[in-house]
């Protein structure tokens, strides 16, 4: 596995599913409208489909604030319409790649709602706290003008 090098020579296609094909008319693209394009990529000659955010999500980082690993956004269909696209890319020859965030979660996270809550909560380190705001903490701002500071007060978690 470890020599299998197959990204180097792929033509790899970015998709966001929301916004790719709609196939039930609701306006929001989903996982049937991607299977639809399927052979229209293949023809383009892509070689693998790389999924922006699919996991539930509040979206307020455009669906890179997850909040439940183990499903696909309602809105992009069900856990069996995703296994059914992956599978329909595999009969093609063409590799899925999901773009998974794992370097932070949504408020919303079930792990970051036990973690506010109990301070001796397994996922408690797994996220940074402080008794007081950091002097640098507008430095750094990752969506300037929707955030003001890196950091905020957690009420629950009275840090």
């Amino acid at each position: 596995m470890l020599n299998d090098l197959w990204y180097k020579n792929a033509i790899i296609y970015c998709l966001s599913v929301g916004t790719f094909m709609d196939a039930n008319g609701d306006g929001v693209g989903d996982f049937q409208g991607v299977m639809r394009r399927l052979d229209y990529l293949q023809g383009l000659g892509v070689t693998a489909i790389w999924l922006m955010p699919i996991h539930p999500s509040p979206g307020r980082d455009n669906g890179y604030d997850i909040s439940d690993y183990y499903n696909v956004d309602p809105k992009y269909g069900t856990l069996g319409d995703f296994a059914e696209f992956t599978h329909a890319c595999a009969e093609r020859g063409l590799r899925v790649i999901i773009d998974l965030v794992v370097n932070h979660t949504s408020d919303q996270h079930p792990w970051f709602k036990e973690a506010r809550s109990d301070p001796d909560s397994k996922y408690r380190d797994w996220y940074v706290w402080s008794d007081k705001k950091p002097p640098d903490a507008q430095r750094g701002v990752v969506f300037p003008g929707v955030q003001k500071s890196t950091w905020s007060f957690d009420k629950c978690a009275k840090r």
